[in-house]
């Protein structure tokens, strides 16, 4: 599986430490939120959700850092339940994937599955 980084914009807490120094001088009317630029929600789809699962998997699995800390930390149960997650994702949806999608979750599983294996050396 290969693997994604993500980047994180913090700038937004600049923002809100100037935009309270604005306000305590100001009227206490209520601002519009602002619109985050150049956001684009991700389309919805079968794939985007089993990486979305993965991710979470790996990250359970100490492979990658946690978003919030920056870092790896193992969570062999949650890792666990995310994967049988993805194994019953996989069985309810035989039949009805395309062969894209059917390959992806087999590809998908089988890695997040060797490296909880070789983490827990095969035991459940």
């Amino acid at each position: 599986m290969e693997e994604q980084k993500k980047k994180v914009d913090e700038s937004y807490k600049d923002k809100v430490v100037k935009e309270k120094g604005k306000d305590e001088g100001a009227s206490s009317k209520p601002q519009e939120p602002q619109a985050k630029e150049n956001f684009t929600m991700p389309e919805a789809s079968f794939s985007f959700f089993v990486t979305t699962l993965a991710m979470q998997a790996t990250i359970a699995l100490g492979d990658v850092p946690e978003p919030q800390t920056n870092k790896s930390q193992e969570n062999l149960p949650q890792a666990k339940f995310i994967v049988d997650t993805l194994g019953m994702l996989q069985e309810k949806t035989k039949g009805n994937l395309t062969q894209e999608e059917a390959a992806l979750i087999e590809g998908v599983l089988y890695e997040l599955r060797m490296s909880y294996v070789q983490k827990t050396g095969g035991k459940k």
